[in-house]
């Protein structure tokens, strides 16, 4: 994926320019998507993990049913980005992994239980994803089709 193009883009309309790319990549990008994800997903406590989770996985499961594997995909990077965050603010205190010169901060444990929590709950809505056979067989599908037109 380039720098800036994803935002002219309709990937609901145009699927085959998507591509997986690494972690949680493309997710302030990619659209329609990233607007109806992004207001879903929330990570400053378990509470709003659980209903953040539930409301992604629910959006999930409707691109599955459609077969739009981008958008399944996309929903499986918001719960992998809820996790990291929420962990990441678990680990050290107000979420600064650096300090300001630079230097990285040694790891708390935990500096911030709740934002464990609420990376637990991403984390086993994330693995929901991952391990559906759906998933697997459409996101092969989307590589194979990604080799085949390189």
């Amino acid at each position: 994926m380039g720098d800036d193009p994803e935002y002219d883009i309709d990937f609901r309309e145009h699927p085959e320019e998507y591509e997986i790319g690494r972690g949680e990549e493309g997710v302030f990008k990619i659209q329609p998507y990233k607007g109806e994800l992004l207001p879903l997903w929330g990570f400053a406590d378990r509470e709003s993990a659980d209903e953040g989770g539930e409301a992604i996985y629910r959006k999930y499961c409707e691109y599955r049913d459609r077969g739009e594997f981008v958008g399944m995909d996309m929903a499986r990077k918001y719960l992998q980005m809820g996790y990291t965050r929420a962990m990441r603010y678990a680990r050290y205190p107000g979420g600064r992994k650096y300090d300001q010169d630079g230097t990285e901060r040694d790891p708390t444990f935990w500096a911030d239980e709740d934002k464990r929590e609420a990376a637990l709950v991403y984390e086993r809505w994330q693995q929901r994803i991952t391990n559906d056979e759906s998933y697997r067989e459409l996101k092969a599908v989307h590589r194979e089709r990604d080799d085949a037109d390189r």
